[in-house]
């Protein structure tokens, strides 16, 4: 059997292919429940994310693979085969390894897809589509991504606007948990943004957009307070932070909205970070006393230089993982020896039960028991060593030495002398 990575991605294929791949909450069961009547096919686990869909499986025939995930999609074989890549054996290996890693994602070293990895096996071991191989290979695709982690600053810089940030607001703040939030706007960034100050432990969330409706949408997500733009200079002072990104043609925050608002709070700080093209806070700001305000020019500057940060951390990350499926390769090897050692043990096993039970009914049978025991210690190495000294006599008779130097180093002898 052959370790089958098959699939598509952000680098193969759209997005309106990869939505029409994708596997939801409702097929996923049904698709797991199908994948074992593919012929050839013995196990498997399918991950599928928003940038990407791929199975890992097990299986001699990768079209048979193809087919069937045409179908199951109802798309033209053909047509979706030019979006596929398939990997087999070690480049397999490599890639699964790549993926947990976050070396084959859209944002490099993003963590978010070692959890779905995660998820993705977890739902396969519960359908029954995991045995010995996938098992194995995705423990060790965990280990490896921890590792890489660990050792590697792939994934401690940010490298987006909405992370960027919130980082840039941790090194302002001693602790973001005590911090009040006005985020303005309610898009996908703004949406970001909430999440990642979620993760940081912000708890006082408050939301303002020009549609309350949709404010109270995205409030609702994470326990904020929802307010229309109108009602921001009643509210401004509140805030620590300040974030923006709307679609507004005008600033919507001033230098004055915000100099009264500083004037309430007696001049405690505030952090204004306005991530809108065109800007949401009036450049003057930056000149007021008391605000410090950061646009997305300034964090494209972080954001370069994290990902310099990120990709010199990946080539680092390339040759720990390409060491890693040397050693997950070198398993999978070793497996070609198991059934031949079960099989020398049993016929170990045997021999020994054969002559202890001969010398058991010699002992009941009044023999002396020093004979005995010494009869039965002869018989037990000469039949031992049968073997290997007939493997011994025949590689020396046809002068086959690199054969007889094999043997005897599996014996433990010591190799013939060849001065």
């Amino acid at each position: 059997m052959t370790l089958l990575a098959i699939g598509l991605n952000h680098k193969t294929a759209p997005v309106d292919l990869r939505e029409k791949v994708a596997f939801g909450p409702d097929s996923l069961p049904r698709a797991l429940a199908e994948l074992p009547s593919v012929p050839g096919l013995s196990e498997a686990v399918v991950l599928s994310t928003c940038n990407r869909t791929e199975i890992y499986c097990q299986s001699e025939d990768a079209q048979a693979v193809e087919r069937w995930l045409a179908d199951f999609h109802q798309l033209e074989a053909e047509a979706l085969g030019e979006h596929l890549y398939v990997y087999r054996g070690d480049q397999a290996i490599a890639h699964l390894l790549r993926v947990a890693c976050g070396l084959d994602s859209m944002v490099l070293g993003e963590p978010q897809i070692l959890g779905q990895l995660k998820q993705a096996y977890s739902q396969a071991r519960q359908a029954g589509t995991v045995a010995q191989l996938l098992d194995k290979l995705f423990q060790h695709g965990f280990k490896v991504a921890k590792e890489v982690r660990t050792r590697t600053e792939i994934g401690a810089s940010a490298v987006s606007v909405a992370y960027a940030a919130v980082s840039l607001a941790k090194h302002i703040f001693p602790a973001l948990d005590d911090t009040k939030v006005l985020l303005i706007g309610a898009g996908e960034t703004i949406e970001l943004v909430a999440t990642h100050l979620r993760e940081q432990g912000v708890e006082q969330l408050m939301v303002a957009n020009r549609t309350l409706a949709r404010a109270e949408s995205l409030a609702s997500q994470f326990g904020a307070k929802a307010m229309t733009l109108e009602a921001l200079p009643e509210h401004l002072h509140l805030a620590d932070i300040v974030i923006g990104s709307t679609a507004s043609p005008l600033p919507i925050i001033g230098k004055g909205m915000v100099e009264r608002a500083l004037k309430q709070r007696r001049h405690k700080p505030m952090f204004f970070v306005d991530l809108a093209v065109p800007r949401d806070i009036e450049g003057e700001v930056a000149g007021l006393r008391d605000a410090f305000l950061y646009t997305v020019d300034d964090l494209q500057q972080i954001i370069d230089e994290n990902r310099a940060r990120r990709e010199a951390a990946a080539q680092e990350a390339e040759t720990m993982v390409l060491e890693q499926v040397q050693a997950f390769a070198g398993w999978i090897k070793s497996l070609s020896a198991v059934d031949h050692i079960r099989d020398y043990r049993l016929q170990a096993e045997g021999i020994k039960g054969e002559l202890l039970h001969k010398a058991q009914q010699q002992l009941q049978a009044g023999g002396d028991p020093a004979q005995i025991l010494d009869r039965l210690a002869s018989q037990l190495t000469n039949r031992l060593i049968h073997a290997p000294t007939k493997a011994l006599s025949e590689a020396g008779a046809q002068g086959d030495l690199e054969r007889l130097d094999a043997i005897a180093g599996v014996l433990g002898l010591d190799p013939r002398d060849k001065t």
